[in-house]
């Protein structure tokens, strides 16, 4: 049916899908518009799902032999009482959590990828799609053309594919920030912690055997663009605000503004068909999530999962997308609506307002952890 396939963007999500494609015997070009890769290495949390879908594509192990698998995250008060505990329980042999640096996660699949014969096209994008009903003719923008049966936009949340097929969607800023950081690892850290403050919350991650990074989550109003030369002092102050060893400890280390991960938080839904003609959506340019459930680069690395099941079953191509969309599109929608949900409680408690009647983040986050762990 289908032979050659075009993966726009290699991040996480593109090289997902590119490696299975790849592995299942079909012809893939990959185009990433950045020149080269620099990855900054601030760390995310794959949860047991993540891992199952990683899995599926062949590099899970490698993924957890160069992070840190950790159980369930303890969740505390500022001065380190525990008050409760989030994640889901282990899938198999995963377990509950693995962290990892996105350099790591980056390099793992890259070298998977030159593993299977891969070629990537760097500081390429698309300029044209010509998407027919039979065949997408797409123009670069170093000037080459090329014709493909089926063009996987995975170029993230402002996606030029997307625009290019659909048009224009507007991201929705929720009125939140996140602010990153790597460390060295305190010898402490047996797990994952998140501390809880009126004004914000401090998450302390294992990221490998001897690094660590610290999420923290602030309300920064109606102008959340931040100085550069102010980031250090301003992370600095917002840790301060947590009298526990863990994290007065590397406090001293937060010195270089370069290396402060901060960006304001945003989410896309995409409303059905994520298809059209020859062209697909995956990834955050079908869902932008915020990290409040920890599971944006899992829904890709499970979308890509998915597409490559249902472009090796029999069916016509637009069969094939809508049958990929019908077994993403209600749990996509659930983690962004859930996430949305946990970030507007956040923000009423930052900016001291009253929580609906009946709110209870730990047992929605809960709730939701549990219906991850169902087969995608």
């Amino acid at each position: 049916m289908t032979k050659k396939i075009l993966v726009v963007g290699a991040g996480i999500g593109g090289q997902s899908v590119a490696i299975g494609l790849k592995k299942a015997g079909f012809e893939v070009d990959v185009v990433e518009i950045h020149k080269e890769f620099n990855v900054y290495g601030v760390g995310i949390i794959q949860q047991a799902n993540a891992l199952r879908a990683l899995d599926a594509i062949g590099v899970a192990d490698e993924a957890m032999r160069r992070g840190s698998p950790y159980g369930k995250v303890k969740l505390c008060l500022p001065h380190g009482v525990q008050i409760g505990e989030a994640g889901t329980p282990p899938i198999g042999r995963f377990p509950s959590h693995n962290g990892i640096s996105r350099r790591i996660l980056h390099d793992v699949l890259f070298e998977e990828a030159q593993k299977v014969g891969l070629k990537y096209r760097m500081g390429v994008t698309v300029k044209t799609i010509d998407n027919q009903l039979d065949i997408a003719n797409v123009t670069f923008s170093d000037g080459t053309s090329g014709s493909y049966d089926i063009v996987i936009a995975a170029d993230g949340v402002n996606s030029k594919v997307r625009k290019l097929i659909f048009g224009e969607f507007k991201t929705n800023y929720v009125g939140l920030s996140v602010w990153r950081y790597a460390f060295k690892r305190p010898t402490s850290l047996d797990t994952g912690y998140i501390f809880f403050n009126k004004k914000h919350k401090l998450g302390v991650i294992p990221m490998t055997a001897e690094l660590c990074y610290i999420f923290l989550n602030s309300a920064e109003g109606d102008n959340p663009s931040i100085p550069e030369d102010q980031l250090v002092d301003k992370l600095k102050a917002y840790m301060s605000a947590y009298p526990i060893a863990m994290v007065q400890e590397l406090i001293p280390q937060v010195t270089d503004a370069k290396l402060v991960n901060y960006r304001t938080l945003e989410t896309l839904k995409m409303p059905a068909p994520w298809y059209k003609n020859r062209v697909v959506v995956l990834g955050d340019a079908a869902h932008t999530t915020i990290p409040q459930l920890g599971s944006g680069a899992a829904l890709a690395i499970e979308d890509a999962v998915v597409l490559i099941e249902e472009l090796q079953n029999e069916g016509s191509v637009e069969e094939v997308f809508e049958r990929y969309m019908k077994r993403r599109y209600d749990r996509c929608k659930m983690v962004v609506e859930v996430s949305e949900t946990l970030g507007a409680w956040e923000l009423l408690e930052y900016t001291d307002q009253p929580l609906p009647e009946g709110a209870n983040m730990g047992m929605l986050m809960g709730k939701t952890g549990m219906a991850l762990t169902e087969e995608i």
